[in-house]
């Protein structure tokens, strides 16, 4: 399969100038058409440069709420609320010109979010029913799709395909335009896609994907009336930016925009008490590799290590045959890595008849290594009630994680405590989550384990600027046999007064996770060759850890095929 991908003079980000927010999108005659709905804004705007006009000077007015654009011949057809628009457009030189007011061809019996026109038949997107409405011109339904995620989807059609951005799962879809099967998902580099638009590029002869995306960002203003005099305020971020991807077959997976990041980690001595210690042993896990992460390069910081291989893992061996906490010490490592974002592409018909877990799996990740609290009656009966009447392994984990997510809401702890008690309090941080959904997942057979550490904080195109991470964050894996790991989010992912979860982050991660400490504690310590206990002498007690994220630059994903 070839999918849609190309270098284009309008590779660089696009950023329409007055946009406080992108709805609606399409390329029109080299330019971008979007549509900004709550200025009531249609705006023309230049990819190679973003300047931006706006079109509808007197009667921007009719297209307040607005969201949705496609162009039919010479006609301009949008959604408002639960109305079809379409008004005709004409161009005057280099300007696009409405000449007609919006007449309404037909309505809908809920709100419209995205609409698509291709030959005699229209598109229509609706959160609020979750589907895909299939109308003619003249308003007559034909038939219907289930929407594929949870959010508000913008549409667009390409051939024989549909394609849909979901503002909630992070996520674009390719669907077969004539059965609305899923041919596979993309997740987007950034958070809240709005619209999307194919561009076609005359020097390749390829088509290039264009996501928009809408939302706010957090900023420090110094305002000299108020005291103190910075106020953190909230403004509109809102972008258009290619997405690039490449659809593995074979495997099933997609792989979306990537970056090169540096990565550096390190621990400076800080100890809160005096301690002496003899042949003292300190490890830190090393990122990992995998499908979604390549290691470019990697080194010392401070001081030199012994890089270790643990169960396949790699790990930076730091020896200290006197160890005086009255001296100082920087140590740790500096990686430079290539990291994608990654989305399975399995169905529950994929993982029916899969072979028996083997006996090594099952004696390494089907037991209680790590204070899950597996024996107790509250987690034994939560383990049954999660799994339900269910047999496949996928569905199965699905269950799982929609129980915890029922179950559970988000709050930072001091501590970690056992799921037993995390259940019962039914609050914890991305950790407890973790500790519940290990525990739930091995007493129901399926193999998982924990991977970590830290998350590249998402400074949107931020390149060459040091990024401090506010938290370290930990997630895991599960074990399908004969298909291998596949990666899900700790975190809950739920909207507020709902028990629908988007699936984003389940069997996918976006590239802002970086892999290490798989099968192995991040970081542990050993005097004497004896574990030291956390109770009396903790790696916090001893030391500052300091870890730093530099975006150097975006990459594009390759393979047997370019998508």
């Amino acid at each position: 399969m070839n999918s849609p991908f190309c270098e284009s003079a309008f590779s660089a980000t696009i950023r329409p100038i007055i946009a406080t927010s992108v709805d609606g999108l399409i390329f029109i005659d080299n330019h971008l058409l979007a549509i900004d709905s709550r200025n009531g804004y249609l705006l023309l705007i230049n990819p190679k440069n973003s300047v931006t006009k706006i079109v509808n000077n007197s009667s921007w007015q009719d297209f307040i709420g607005a969201k949705g654009l496609c162009i039919s011949e010479n006609k301009l057809w949008f959604t408002s609320r639960e109305y079809i628009y379409y008004c005709s457009i004409e161009w005057e030189k280099d300007n696009l010109v409405i000449t007609s007011k919006p007449f309404c061809a037909f309505s809908l019996s809920y709100p419209a979010n995205g609409i698509a026109v291709w030959e005699n038949t229209i598109y229509i997107t609706t959160q609020k029913t979750g589907h895909i409405l299939v109308y003619s011109l003249d308003g007559t339904a034909i038939t219907k799709f289930y929407a594929p995620g949870i959010g508000a989807e913008n549409i667009t059609v390409k051939g024989e395909e549909i394609w849909l951005c979901d503002s909630i799962e992070q996520t674009v879809y390719c669907l077969d335009r004539a059965t609305g099967d899923v041919k596979y998902s993309i997740l987007t580099p950034f958070e809240s896609p709005t619209a999307l638009a194919f561009c076609y590029d005359e020097k390749t002869g390829k088509d290039i994907l264009y996501v928009a995306y809408s939302d706010q960002e957090p900023y420090i203003r110094d305002n000299p009336n108020a005291e103190p005099n910075h106020e953190l305020l909230y403004r509109d971020r809102t972008f258009i930016h290619p997405l690039h991807f490449y659809f593995d077959e074979e495997n099933k997976y997609t792989l979306s925009n990537g970056f090169l990041l540096e990565m550096t980690y390190v621990e400076e001595i800080s100890p809160l008490d005096h301690l002496e210690l003899k042949n003292l042993e300190w490890r830190i896990a090393l990122p990992t590799e995998s499908a979604r992460q390549k290691i470019k390069s990697i080194e010392a910081v401070g001081l030199p290590y012994i890089e270790e291989d643990y169960q396949g893992q790699k790990v930076a061996l730091f020896k200290f045959p006197e160890f005086n906490t009255d001296e100082r010490y920087v140590f740790g490592w500096r990686a430079i890595l290539e990291v994608w974002s990654i989305k399975y592409q399995l169905k529950p018909r994929d993982c029916e008849a899969l072979p028996p877990l083997s006996p090594e799996y099952e004696s390494k990740y089907l037991v209680d290594d790590d204070n899950l609290a597996m024996n107790t009656d509250v987690i034994l009966r939560a383990a049954e009630d999660a799994r339900g009447s269910e047999t496949n392994l996928l569905r199965k984990m699905y269950n799982i994680r929609n129980y915890v997510y029922d179950h559970l809401t988000y709050g930072i702890k001091p501590h970690i405590d056992t799921p037993d008690i995390v259940l019962k309090r039914g609050v914890g941080s991305c950790g407890e989550y973790l500790g519940l959904l290990l525990a739930l997942s091995r007493l129901n057979g399926i193999a998982c384990r924990t991977v970590g550490r830290y998350k590249c904080p998402l400074k949107v195109l931020h390149f060459g600027i040091p990024l401090v991470p506010d938290f370290n964050h930990v997630w895991m894996e599960f074990y399908l046999p004969s298909i291998g790991w596949l990666p899900m989010e700790s975190n809950p992912d739920d909207l507020e007064d709902s028990n629908i979860y988007p699936t984003r982050f389940f069997m996918g991660l976006s590239w802002y996770h970086v892999e290490m400490a798989k099968d192995v504690p991040f970081e542990t310590l050993k005097s004497e060759g004896e574990l030291i206990n956390k109770e009396t002498t903790s790696i916090g007690q001893l030391a500052i850890n300091h870890v730093s994220f530099t975006i150097i630059e975006e990459l594009k994903p390759t393979g047997s095929e370019e998508g």
